[in-house]
């Protein structure tokens, strides 16, 4: 009786090294710089900042004044960082969960964010993944240098989310 292999040869993964991710961060950073001004300008409007382009004499002012145009600032700096700061977790998780498992920059140099079996993550993953990134900031950025320098080429980031960023086929 002849026996019939069914298993599937070994599928060659090639990960992603630093630079080439840094480049996709890069991409991804303007993309998002571009947003975030469109964001920003309208919130910080809204909010009134304007008036101080519109007061010539600062100076005439009565302390209660200054402090409620201090405190509008304030309050507007607070809003508009919150904004921006959800709209980049928004962006990723988003993006690296969807179908296509990566962001534009990734997109463009034909990189894609998978599980430890090569499978689409989840947001959540996603979402640990990204704010993971802000251990690696800490750190004088050495979570993101590890992406040179580990078997898998695995930044801090990925390790925590059990992530990896290969090459797409």
């Amino acid at each position: 009786m002849e026996t019939i292999d069914t298993t599937t040869p070994e599928t060659h993964v090639e990960y992603a090294g630093f630079w080439l991710r840094f480049v996709a961060y890069i991409i991804d950073g303007c993309i998002l710089g571009a947003v975030y001004f469109i964001v920003m300008v309208p919130i910080l409007a809204l909010m009134g900042i304007s008036a101080f382009t519109h007061r010539a004499d600062i100076n005439s002012m009565s302390d209660d004044e200054k402090a409620g145009m201090i405190i509008s600032f304030m309050g507007a700096f607070g809003a508009v960082i919150l904004a921006l700061a959800i709209l980049g977790w928004l962006y990723y998780a988003f993006m690296e969960s969807s179908s296509k498992q990566a962001t534009v920059g990734k997109m463009a140099l034909g990189l894609k964010v998978t599980d430890m079996n090569g499978g689409r993550i989840s947001f959540l993953n996603a979402t640990g993944r990204y704010f993971g990134k802000i251990v690696s900031h800490l750190i004088l950025y050495i979570g993101f240098i590890m992406a040179g320098l580990t078997e898998k080429k695995q930044g801090l980031h990925d390790i925590m989310a059990g992530c990896l960023v290969v090459k797409s086929n």
